[in-house]
């Protein structure tokens, strides 16, 4: 009895025995099967993890400092798959696909539903969801889809802080001001000056609290973002605006127009103050799509007589008043015809009346009868003027310009020479000319053209770029002189005639050549392209300005002249330049009043307008706080700092403020903006004070 009794018991304990070792198997298969294979664990990565810290792309400012190009905030939409549970995802993947294709109308429901499982079925964990970025004012409804309202750590919704690039007056400068893209690529400002605009990210290691929240981890390395220079350009929106405006007009007379430049410099320093380029697209309407200004070199023609006349006047070959004949239109010389416009030609003319009237054969044959025995003085002169000058240009796409030389055993033969005289045989951007007349409007001197005033950053300039000299003498003062005298005479009885105006005077050269095409310049049916050109500067007495307009044609028999096509836009642009300066011809007398204590200063960021105030002589005192947003407010002569007050259900004031600081304080509250104007904001729709949801559109309107 005993014995069987002991028996039940090792069977027992056996049993027991057995039972542990296949549940210490089952645990530790468990262990090993969570710590390895499952989905669901927290790993170390899934605890702490390393957060990128973006810095915010510096903006592109126009000369005055309006914003030409800034970045607000967008969103990608991505998806962790692996926090979602697979019920919850089974029960609403429909209901999620069909919204996300209603909304973005990108894909179809299947096409979401089908990229949305597979992601899921790969345990994606950053799966972009589309390619559309949200911004501020749509991120709540995106929070409220199926499966994304369970938050990050349930639905796996994460959204990735991407700032977009706006150009709050839309393609005004656009090839100038360029674009970038993710891979790299781009135009412009843009692209040239990438380094200095987008700046340096940040990192810090966060960790993932049982409350359900990412924060950063204490005692781990943190470094903070550095934010992009902001980039104040020599642009002046109002000339800029001008000149696209005179150019779109004028190409969209004639459907033979490819396209065209205006380009205007500030004569003292080389600062462009408005570089337009429009150029036809496919559907027939121009855009900014090819920059001619900087990057399009050709046989500039008649504008560059003036680049003779200088030569022959240096060189002591010829003075204004000597005479030249013409002869009766044809000048033939080794086998090559040249060619007056005038039928019949012009007979004997003076050197200024053959400037004048553009004569192809006077320069020809000056430039033949001066220069003939040593035609390398007359390339050297040229080069000694930096007509062909590398200009370094502070944004990428600069052309190459060239002179044919009489080494140059291909391409230089006997009719190089007169060719030279009258502006062929060489090529030139339309910068490379206009740089030339500026020298001249400059009294001699010939300055770099720039587009780049200075590196920026919350008003404060880090690094200013001053002009540079290219040749500090391009020809003597009396040449300058006579020259300028030439090109007077071109608007008063020349070809330029109609830019004649009593109020300020214009000194310019017309110019018409043929492209060449196709190994000639003209086909076998008679079909030519042909450039018409204007260059100038004014007011010819004092030059403030410079500017050069030039019209590119596509195949076509008829002619297109300077003085026609592309005189007119010179002279319009001229007129709304003065416009703004009619102390060109009445003296300005000073003023009785004396300057305010204490000067206007617009809303914004505190931590800004602290730094400004730095720099800003005011007769108060104040006291800013570090951070918010605060108005700056005026009553008898006393100023006063007061926050701007956020409400989620009133419609907050951005009166006062710039575009830039009144778009960052709208789009965070989760306001959509539209806008129109420049300047500061005038009026707001919805009013300040107006109930509102924090959500829809606010419109504004700047002067």
């Amino acid at each position: 009895m005993a014995n069987g009794s002991q028996h039940n018991y090792v069977k027992t304990f056996k049993g027991i025995y057995y039972t542990a070792l296949v549940i210490g198997a089952i645990i530790t298969l468990r262990i090993l099967f969570l710590q390895y294979l499952s989905n669901d664990i927290l790993r170390s990565d899934d605890i702490y993890k390393k957060e990128k810290i973006p810095a915010t792309r510096g903006s592109i400012l126009s000369h005055d400092g309006r914003p030409l190009a800034i970045s607000v905030p967008s969103y990608e939409i991505r998806w962790d798959s692996k926090v979602v549970n697979d019920s919850i995802f089974k029960a609403d993947i429909n209901a999620l696909s069909r919204a996300l294709a209603n909304y973005f109308k990108d894909k179809t429901a299947k096409q979401y539903k089908d990229s949305l499982t597979k992601a899921k079925n790969n345990n994606r964990r950053y799966y972009l969801v589309t390619r559309k970025r949200i911004d501020q004012t749509e991120v709540e409804y995106i929070k409220s889809l199926p499966i994304f309202s369970l938050g990050a750590y349930k639905g796996g919704l994460r959204l990735e802080d991407k700032t977009k690039r706006t150009y709050p007056f839309g393609n005004l400068g656009y090839r100038t001001v360029g674009y970038i893209s993710e891979g790299m690529s781009g135009t412009g400002i843009e692209i040239s000056h990438n380094h200095k605009l987008e700046g340096k990210s940040g990192e810090q290691t966060i960790y993932f609290t049982t409350g359900g929240n990412w924060i950063p981890a204490n005692g781990e390395p943190y470094i903070p973002a550095e934010n992009g220079y902001d980039i104040r350009t020599t642009l002046d929106v109002y000339i800029q605006e001008a000149a696209e405006s005179e150019l779109r007009k004028q190409l969209e007379l004639s459907p033979d127009f490819n396209g065209g430049t205006a380009i205007v410099m500030d004569v003292k320093t080389g600062a462009v103050r408005a570089s337009a380029n429009l150029f036809k697209k496919a559907n027939g309407t121009f855009d900014e799509t090819y920059n001619y200004a900087i990057g399009h070199p050709t046989e500039p023609g008649s504008t560059l007589k003036l680049a003779a006349l200088v030569a022959l006047l240096e060189d002591d070959y010829y003075d204004l008043n000597d005479s030249i004949d013409t002869g009766n239109g044809v000048w033939s010389y080794a086998g090559y015809d040249i060619k007056d416009t005038r039928k019949g030609g012009y007979g004997k003319l003076s050197v200024q009346q053959a400037f004048e009237k553009s004569s192809n054969i006077a320069f020809a044959k000056m430039v033949v009868n001066a220069y003939e025995k040593h035609p390398e003085d007359y390339v050297e002169r040229l080069h000694n003027m930096k007509l062909v000058e590398k200009l370094n240009l502070d944004i990428r796409g600069e052309g190459y310009a060239s002179i044919t030389t009489p080494d140059d055993k291909i391409f230089w033969s006997k009719s190089s020479l007169p060719s030279l005289g009258y502006g062929y045989a060489l090529t030139l951007t339309p910068l490379h000319t206009l740089t030339f007349y500026n020298a001249i409007a400059n009294g001699g001197k010939m300055m770099r053209p720039y587009f780049i005033e200075s590196y920026e950053r919350d008003g404060i300039v880090y690094e200013k770029f001053d002009p540079v000299v290219v040749s500090g003498s391009i020809c003597s003062k009396e040449t300058v002189r006579e020259a300028t005298q030439a090109l007077r005479g071109v608007v008063e009885n020349g070809t330029g005639r109609k830019l004649n105006d009593p109020r300020y005077k214009i000194a310019a050269k017309t110019g018409t050549a043929r492209i060449s095409f196709d190994g000639g310049y003209e086909d076998k049916e008679g079909y030519k392209m042909h450039q018409a050109s204007i260059a100038g500067f004014f007011p010819a007495d004092d030059p403030k300005y410079s500017c050069i307009v030039v019209l590119y044609t596509k195949k076509i028999k008829k002619d297109y002249y300077g003085g026609d096509w592309a005189g007119p836009i010179f002279k319009n642009l001229a007129d709304k330049i003065y416009a703004l300066n009619p102390q060109w011809n009445e003296p300005l007398e000073r003023g009785s009043q004396n300057a305010p204590d204490n000067p206007v200063i617009a809303p914004g960021r505190a931590s800004d307008l602290s730094t400004v105030l730095d720099y800003v002589p005011i007769h108060d005192n104040l006291n800013i706080k570090k951070g918010g947003w605060v108005c700056i407010g005026q009553s008898d002569g006393n100023i006063s700092c007061n926050d701007i007050e956020i409400d989620d259900h009133t419609m907050p004031s951005v009166l006062g403020m710039g575009l830039k600081d009144a778009l960052y304080f709208l789009e965070n509250q989760g306001y959509k903006v539209t806008f129109k104007g420049s300047g500061k904001v005038y009026s707001q729709s919805p009013a300040p004070g107006e109930e509102c949801d924090g959500a829809g559109v606010v419109r504004l309107v700047l002067k």
